[in-house]
């Protein structure tokens, strides 16, 4: 009998099927990644056009350049934590067989003998990672409501020095207290973009997790039945 010869071209056909059919199933991490992209952009946008230079040389307190290096930090935690999510739910939609050192894939191999206490602390582990996300976004915050007072005492500082009011002297002044108003609004303009992007980050994975669970949780109660 003769042996049949494997085409080439179909075997890279479905090579490139299965390598497709696992980016796709990933969906959590290509939505985290395309919401990455278009923030991205948007930042890339303002650099081009100087607005990003101008914040940073108007803010004498350097907040600014503190609170956008937090939240790049915080961005690049937040895509780990988004591949990671992706992986438990390809565990999950496919039994355990992929990604087999995931938390959801173990949980998935001793499902027969687990119960609702093995099942709070793999949600409890889950759900813990999220904590120094949602923390960092009202740091984030915080951090610019900082730089609004620090900006208020530069712009009332040199109020207190006035002994004479000379034309001269009342141009350094507002000069002066211009430059403490910018790092008022700068640096609370970096605080709230950047908490509120976090907080947006942060709401896809809770919303991909959330739905994780829940899928986890009826698996279980079927296998109890």
């Amino acid at each position: 009998m003769r042996r049949q010869r494997s085409d080439p071209s179909t075997m890279g056909s479905q090579n490139e099927k299965e390598s497709t059919a696992r980016i796709t199933a990933h969906k959590i991490f290509l939505k985290s990644l395309i919401l990455f992209g278009v923030i991205s952009f948007v930042f890339a946008v303002l650099g081009t056009e100087g607005l990003l230079a101008l914040v940073i040389e108007s803010d004498r307190s350097r907040l600014s350049i503190v609170i956008m290096l937090i939240y790049v930090i915080a961005s690049v935690h937040w895509l780990l934590i988004s591949w990671d999510l992706s992986c438990q739910r390809v565990a999950l939609d496919l039994g355990g067989d992929a990604y087999g050192e995931s938390r959801v894939a173990h949980f998935l191999k001793t499902l027969t003998d687990a119960g609702t206490r093995q099942y709070e602390a793999l949600a409890d582990r889950l759900q813990n990672r999220h904590t120094a996300g949602h923390f960092i976004a009202d740091a984030l915050l915080k951090l610019g409501l900082l730089g609004t007072i620090i900006g208020f005492i530069l712009m009332l500082l040199p109020v207190a020095q006035i002994e004479d009011f000379d034309t001269n002297l009342v141009q350094q002044l507002m000069v002066q207290m211009s430059a403490g108003m910018a790092v008022a609004l700068y640096t609370t303009l970096a605080g709230l973009v950047t908490s509120t992007l976090l907080k947006l980050q942060y709401l896809l994975a809770d919303n991909a997790l959330s739905e994780l669970l829940t899928d986890l949780s009826e698996k279980l109660e079927s296998e109890q039945v």
